[in-house]
């Protein structure tokens, strides 16, 4: 962004990368297909690099409204000393804060989360999946994130970009509204479980891998309310194809790859993020 600034220029978006996105090896991927999408179709786009700072969301998830604020406070400082108008994220924890939280303490930014933008550049024709052959037939299941989805009413964008890979979309038991929590929100990411039957994840993770292999009796054993017709059990799976759980969020990617290996599950079950998936379909994987 400095370099942006220096020429007297300014980008279309600011990505804002986030923690998991800069440091966490798994999410890191993410990072660099996404910015791979950006470089591909021509946007003019700046990250913050070292001026980037956490958001505050852990710290407010945990209680400490002190710390959030200063950590608010600086970004948006930050923000408007580059005149910033519009960011996309990868993190739906990040484009909550940032919508949501930080217009009260005077940031108002047009924000968007990665999903809505790559809806966005397939629906202009600027991606145009012509490698999505690799997906057709590919059962994929998405996993509703809480902060894009309940929280932010976000839930179409994203099956948009997976029904334009031409794969076998089936939805979980529980999906969209009243989907189930991956297990690490509201600062749970950062300590343990507390006892009980059962870890969240593991949960989730179940059903998701019943959902993909169409196990009608694992379904049936689910509790929770279901989500209209769309938590139908699929039909029992019928080819050797990998399957995949799709998320858009750097905290489900953790809990959702954690639980399929818990699961031992790994040589038939991958876990991919949207970006990823798009990138791979247009080639632009290193």
């Amino acid at each position: 962004m400095s370099d942006f600034a220096a020429r007297g220029e300014e980008p279309e978006v600011l990505f804002w990368v986030g923690c998991a996105g800069a440091f966490d090896d798994r999410y890191k991927r993410v990072t660099r297909a996404f910015v791979r999408i950006l470089e591909h179709v021509g946007v003019k786009y700046a990250v913050l690099g070292m001026e980037e700072t956490c958001t505050g969301d852990p710290a407010k998830r945990a209680g400490n409204e002190f710390l959030f604020q200063m950590q608010a406070m600086q970004n948006i400082t930050t923000f408007e000393g580059y005149n910033v108008k519009k960011i996309v994220t990868a993190c739906p924890h990040c484009f909550n804060t940032i919508k949501n939280e930080y217009p009260a303490l005077g940031g108002n930014y047009e924000v968007i989360h990665h999903s809505t933008f790559l809806q966005q550049l397939i629906d202009e024709g600027r991606v145009k999946l012509e490698g999505g052959e690799a997906y057709k037939g590919r059962r994929i299941t998405f996993h509703d994130s809480c902060y894009l989805g309940r929280a932010n009413n976000i839930y179409e964008a994203p099956r948009a970009v997976l029904e334009a890979l031409d794969a076998d979309l089936v939805e979980m038991k529980r999906s969209k509204a009243n989907g189930l929590c991956c297990g690490a929100g509201g600062a749970q990411m950062w300590k343990e479980p507390e006892p009980g039957k059962k870890d969240v994840n593991i949960e989730r993770t179940e059903e998701a891998l019943a959902t993909l292999d169409g196990n009608a009796e694992a379904l049936a054993r689910i509790q929770g309310k279901e989500s209209g017709n769309e938590g139908a059990t699929p039909t029992p799976k019928q080819n050797d194809q990998g399957s995949i759980i799709a998320v858009g969020c750097p905290f489900c990617m953790t809990m959702m790859a954690d639980g399929v290996k818990n699961k031992e599950r790994e040589n038939n079950v991958q876990v991919f993020d949207l970006a990823e998936l798009v990138a791979s379909a247009e080639g632009l994987n290193a």
